[in-house]
């Protein structure tokens, strides 16, 4: 009489499925890929501060090295010393804090009114600014000057002001209304049934939880504003008004550049975005990605 044997309930090595050696072995191209994209986009900004730090004649010459032989910050007092140069900063702040306040004022209730209520054209009103967000600055130059002019706004604060304001406002809308619509309604109701009138709901609950996209959208509305050039550059001429991108131009005259101290001033000016982004670093990260997902 045959006796059949059962099916072993332990399985050998050779029954477990292995891992596809090739999708290890892929792996470390990514990394290389990643590796070599981190060096190329980084690789500028070092040789900005490097610049920064060599001596003028050897920024001039054609024998160039990874590493100064010797650095100087003589570059640094030259740029601070530059005529404007406070004037300048005041500008640039005055004009960067304005837009961007401003802008995040006004795209968080725009963002509250499109994701909270039901209104004739809502759909339309996304897709204009999604749109708009598509056009290029230098299409809208010609427009913006003609109307800045007409009103007076042309060597004026406030002209530069609505400008760096409207444009980063499509995106700063389209952003928060992501999160406004992750926040349940009900959180709203809660708070109002506990005595708060809605103002008191969307100071008390819905704006602590907006954060993120406040923090993701400002972190933009602040670069916009604060590296942008061309518009600047047109509409305001006086040059006691010139922001800090506009007066990099006075370290090239009739005698040649100085690229020693224009490379400090550059390094300089690119701190107080750096310094921003790195204290909001997180709640930047939680913005890009959280408002993203409905919940």
């Amino acid at each position: 009489m045959s006796t059949s044997t059962a099916p072993s309930s332990t399985s050998t090595s050779e029954d477990r499925p292995q891992l596809r050696p090739d999708r290890r072995k892929s792996r470390w191209h990514y990394d290389v890929i990643g590796l070599v994209t981190a060096v190329v986009m980084a690789f500028p900004v070092y040789w900005l501060i490097i610049s920064a730090l060599r001596p003028n004649q050897e920024i001039r010459s054609y024998d160039q090295t990874l590493w100064p032989s010797s650095i100087t910050f003589d570059n640094f007092t030259r740029a601070v010393k530059q005529p404007n140069f406070e004037t300048a900063i005041q500008s640039s702040l005055i004009v960067s804090v304005t837009a961007v306040v401003g802008g995040m004022i006004i795209a968080t209730l725009a963002a509250l009114a499109i994701g909270r209520f039901r209104f004739y054209g809502r759909k339309a009103l996304l897709m204009v600014l999604i749109l708009v967000q598509m056009l290029p600055p230098t299409a809208m130059l010609i427009p913006i000057y003609a109307q800045l002019n007409a009103m007076g706004g042309l060597d004026e604060y406030w002209g530069l002001i609505v400008v760096y304001l409207v444009s980063t406002l499509p995106f700063a809308v389209v952003m928060i209304r992501g999160f406004v619509v992750n926040i349940p309604v009900e959180l709203e109701e809660s708070a109002m049934v506990d005595g708060c009138t809605r103002m008191g709901a969307f100071v008390r609950v819905v704006f602590p939880l907006l954060a993120p996209g406040l923090a993701a959208a400002s972190i933009f509305a602040l670069v916009n504003a604060w590296n942008e050039y061309l518009f600047a550059y047109i509409l305001i001429n006086d040059d006691s008004k010139y922001t800090l991108n506009v007066w990099l131009m006075t370290f090239t005259t009739e005698r040649g550049t100085d690229y020693g101290a224009l490379m400090a001033a550059s390094t300089m000016i690119a701190l107080p975005v750096v310094v921003f982004f790195m204290i909001i670093q997180k709640k930047m990260a939680a913005g890009l990605t959280s408002g993203a997902v409905k919940g």
